[in-house]
This record gives C-alpha cells, sequence and structure tokens, in this order.
C-alpha cells in the first residue's frame, strides 16, 4: 500500500496481472466484518475510493520486534487506511513500517497500484511469519499483479524492500508486535 488488501484472487506471487479486488476490513474493531471470498467483487483502480495522491502518514501506534530489531509502526485500522496504506510514499526508513490486521484469519492479497517504492510483505498468522514476499516492485500499469500466501493470515507488516533479507527474517520466525 503501496498495497491495497483484498480477498483471494486468480494470481497472486507469479506476479500476473489480476483486476483490483474488494478491500478486506480491518480487525481494530471487533464489530467490523472482512471480506470473504463470496463477497469479493472486481472493480477497476479508478473505482478505488483511495485516490489520494499524497498518500498518508498514520501515526505510530505499535511496535514490532523482528530478529532483534524493533520496527516502528503505523497501524492502518480503517478499511479506507488499509486501501492507502503506503500509496505515494516516496521512502520508508530502515526502522519504520505498516501493519495490517484481519479478522479472521484468512488468505490475503496485496497489490502494488500507485506504490512508489519496492516494498516485503510480511504475512503472519499470531506472530508467526508465514511468507515473505521481498522487494515487490511498484505497479506502473493499470492491471496489476497481487501476491500473498494461500495460507489463512491475521497480520501483514510491509517494509522497505529488501529490509526482511537485512534483518535475516524468515518462514517460522516469530514477530512480536505490541
Amino acid at each position: 500500500m503501496g498495497c491495497s488488501a483484498s480477498v483471494p484472487s486468480t494470481s497472486s506471487q507469479s506476479g500476473e496481472p489480476a483486476q483490483p479486488l474488494q478491500q478486506a476490513s480491518p480487525v481494530s474493531a471487533p464489530t467490523s466484518a472482512p471480506t470473504t471470498p463470496a463477497q469479493q467483487a472486481h472493480s477497476s483502480p479508478e473505482a478505488s475510493p483511495a485516490q489520494n495522491k499524497r498518500g498518508q502518514t498514520l501515526p505510530i501506534s505499535a511496535k514490532a520486534t523482528m530478529a532483534g530489531q524493533v520496527i516502528q509502526l503505523e497501524v492502518a485500522r480503517t478499511p479506507q487506511q488499509q486501501q492507502m496504506g503506503l500509496m505515494y510514499r516516496t521512502s520508508l526508513a530502515d526502522d519504520r513500517g505498516m501493519l495490517f490486521l484481519f479478522n479472521p484469519p484468512q488468505p490475503i492479497n496485496f497489490w502494488m497500484k500507485n506504490t512508489l517504492i519496492p516494498l516485503d510483505m510480511v504475512f503472519m498468522l499470531d506472530g508467526v511469519v508465514k511468507e515473505i514476499v521481498a522487494d515487490v516492485p511498484p505497479c506502473k500499469t493499470s492491471l496489476c499483479p497481487t501476491y500473498g500466501p494461500n495460507t489463512p493470515v491475521n497480520q501483514v507488516i510491509e517494509l522497505r524492500g529488501g529490509r526482511a533479507a537485512e534483518l535475516g527474517l524468515k518462514a517460522g520466525d516469530r514477530v512480536t508486535i505490541q
């Protein structure tokens, strides 16, 4: 977000173009309900409500400890914040990232529409890294590929592209979020 959280689509980290999908809802409020595969709907990027070309900067409201390093996290809590994510950012510091929460756990795919910098996507279930999609490039076309595991996750952290490798982060590692 550079990415847009979505329910599963026909494309994943293979990099094949897929239509953007309806956004998943956050878990920050217990009353929110995530989008389920049965509710998914295709829409064009132009129909996306998150078209603020200035991007967003959210307050630091969580921190993650990854491979002994503390990462300060902006938390995308609302559907609009999740949809905007890290779009239009021109940089992301080594000690910064964005956290996305999903309840219940579900397969989640992100895309890089309107993202200006490469990102690492760390997909987790209850703090355990399930998959890392590293150094995902910005998408400069109208049809963007989606990235994500085919297994349920409930947390995703986006980092500067290449940062997960610098930290030595790998599938199976535990990430503590406070």
